[in-house]
């Protein structure tokens, strides 16, 4: 990179993370609290209501991620082309964004549907009850699976952009390039 994109970095970084923990934290504290509830039947509300704090928070997040991320595509356009490794990197870094933009939006979905439970008995955000009505609880075991998933695929994003940082050393920048251009 010829100059210093800080401020691309930072929203393409903190964005991230943001995401990352977000989804952790919800999947573990949000969920764990609502499971905790006395009465079975106003778990969904509880967990409705705390996913529902976090969305905007969450969209902010995927949204600051998204515009630094394309900023720093855009800034090292001549590495993600050139550099050997950068350009596999990258390819497996967008689709494993695109992979947890979907989780997320099914995620969301799916949590609306989970929130349907409300004044239904359930054991847990994610857990159906023997009450629990068919539709909330597929949706609950839909959801299990996409929370637990969710973390890993934002984690994923985090190591591959820790990968990329590592490829910017100037001496695995002389080794890529030269790889590129044996190739060539």
């Amino acid at each position: 990179m010829a100059s210093r994109n800080t401020v691309v970095r930072s929203l393409h970084d903190l964005g991230a993370a943001a995401w990352f923990g977000g989804s952790l934290m919800g999947a573990v504290g949000v969920n764990g609290a609502a499971a905790s509830v006395r009465d079975p039947r106003d778990r969904a509300k509880v967990a409705a209501v705390g996913w529902g704090k976090w969305a905007p928070v969450s969209a902010a997040a995927i949204g600051a991620h998204l515009i630094g991320g394309a900023g720093l595509l855009y800034a090292n356009r001549g590495r993600a082309k050139n550099q050997a490794g950068v350009t596999s990197n990258t390819v497996t870094k967008i689709a494993v964004t695109g992979a947890a933009l979907g989780a997320t939006v099914a995620s969301g979905v799916l949590g609306a549907k989970a929130a349907q439970g409300e004044g239904h008995p359930i054991e847990g955000a994610t857990e159906p009850a023997p009450g629990t009505p068919d539709d909330v609880a597929a949706a609950q075991r839909q959801l299990r699976y996409l929370q637990g998933v969710l973390p890993l695929l934002t984690g994923a994003i985090l190591i591959l952009s820790a990968q990329q940082g590592e490829q910017q050393r100037p001496t695995q920048m002389l080794a890529g390039v030269g790889s590129a251009l044996a190739r060539r």
